[in-house]
This record gives structure tokens, C-alpha cells and sequence, in this order.
């Protein structure tokens, strides 16, 4: 779950709230968590099972900070797979000369 918040924005603090609600509806399903959350809340880590922090930064800037965690737990599931990171199934590449 994504569940980051700029506090000056009431867009992402309503988006934040929604998330919160949903959250605790997964919780009462007995789903388990992993929640990306901005630096100094102390919601997220009330509810999730584990919380990985990014620095406050405003709303259009926080995809960036949280592509970052993204990728590196898509990298660990992959290699915990054991499936050839370098080497994805599918991905074709082409090379055009001139």
C-alpha cells in the first residue's frame, strides 16, 4: 500500500485518509501489509505489518521517492524467485543497424 500524505495539499490528506480506511478493512481480513508511508507518520505503522519511510516531499514529487522502494522489493521478490533479473522472460529486444 502506498500511503504517503502531503499535509499541505487537502487532496493527498483526503487521498491518505481513504487509504487509512482501506488499510484497516485489510486488516480486518487478516491481509498482511507493506506499507510505504512519509517520514514521521505514525499511523501507517500502527496498521501495516511493514512500513518502509520516505521523506516528506510534495504530492507531485512523491512518485519519485516511491518508485525507488518499489523497485528494489520488485528486485529482492525476483531474485527470492529465482528468476533471472537481467534476463526477464518475455522481454524482447531488438537492435537496428543502419
Amino acid at each position: 500500500m502506498i500511503a504517503t500524505c502531503d499535509q499541505k495539499d487537502d487532496g493527498s490528506v483526503s487521498r491518505y485518509e481513504k487509504s487509512v480506511a482501506d488499510m484497516r478493512g485489510f486488516k480486518k481480513q487478516s491481509a498482511k501489509m507493506i506499507a510505504i508511508a512519509s517520514e514521521g507518520d505514525t499511523l501507517i505503522p500502527a496498521i501495516a505489518d511493514h512500513t518502509i519511510f520516505i521523506p516528506q516531499t510534495p504530492e507531485l514529487l512523491a512518485p519519485i521517492l516511491e518508485m525507488v522502494p518499489l523497485q528494489m522489493f520488485a528486485y529482492y521478490v525476483a531474485v527470492g524467485r529465482g528468476l533471472d533479473v537481467d534476463r526477464p522472460r518475455n522481454l524482447s529486444k531488438s537492435v537496428m543497424t543502419e
